[in-house]
């Protein structure tokens, strides 16, 4: 089975969906990872890591590690620019030509020949512009390829126990949740790989609980998938992708 990981900067898919990638690597499905941007607007690292103006390459770089621990086959980046956070920690797309972003993404599809593309959710997780566009553009691709479009899936749908409830997507229920505890290790060397974000993994969390934690101790063991398209009729989706992740024995369906 070939599955094509579609996110807007590099360690949205780690931190969002290391595990189930690690997960379905190990079941021997051929994992590609396309992302949009390089990341350039990201965080330096406290001490800085990178200059700005090298902070491209140096996350392409974490990147390309990260992808290895998961287990991923190819690793595809896109030529977007991230844009720098703005005044209050504003965030933003980045490109609005959608137009030509649903076209690459066509194109990524075709040249992987994805049985499943999984993406960021409609809500971006926490609102975030740029996974909404990524959103919006892998559904509309999806929808333009129609009887030859692959299964289109979403990472972080909501559920009772999720860990990190921020990252969630309010509007989007998970289909099924994962325990990707047997693949711990590699998501934690993938989100390790990702140095100049450390502090940007671990700063809310160790608010919230009042010490310094490490990037080990927040790397969540739960994750979640939603089926997109088609649409569910039925309790829960039944598909390949699905029958994959359920026979892993590290996934379980959520029931209403």
């Amino acid at each position: 089975m070939n599955i094509l990981a579609f996110f807007a900067h590099p360690d949205d898919e780690t931190m969002l969906c290391g595990g189930t990638l690690a997960l379905l690597a190990k079941q021997g499905a051929s994992v590609s990872i396309l992302i949009a941007t390089r990341g350039e607007g990201g965080e330096l690292g406290e001490p800085p890591l990178s200059t700005r103006e090298a902070l491209g390459a140096v996350r392409e770089a974490e990147l390309r590690c990260a992808a290895q621990a998961l287990g991923a086959s190819r690793l595809l980046v896109m030529d977007y620019q991230d844009p720098l956070v703005g005044p209050e920690d504003q965030l933003f797309p980045f490109t609005d030509d959608e137009h030509k972003l649903i076209g690459e993404v066509v194109a990524a599809i075709q040249a992987t020949q994805a049985d499943v593309l999984l993406a960021h959710g409609v809500n971006g997780e926490y609102g975030h512009p740029a996974h909404k566009l990524v959103h919006q553009a892998a559904w509309l691709a999806v929808q333009s390829l129609a009887a030859a479009a692959p299964l289109f899936y979403t990472v972080q749908g909501h559920f009772k126990e999720h860990p990190y409830p921020r990252l969630a997507n309010a509007d989007v229920p998970a289909h099924l949740i994962l325990d990707i505890t047997p693949v711990l290790e590699a998501k934690t060397a993938a989100a390790l790989c990702h140095r100049t974000q450390h502090n940007l993994f671990i700063r809310r969390q160790s608010e919230e609980a009042g010490r310094q934690l490490s990037v080990p101790e927040v790397v969540m063991t739960l994750e979640s998938v939603t089926r997109v398209w088609p649409p569910v009729t039925e309790t829960l989706p039944n598909d390949a992708f699905a029958d994959l992740l359920l026979h892993s024995g590290q996934a379980r369906p959520v029931v209403a």
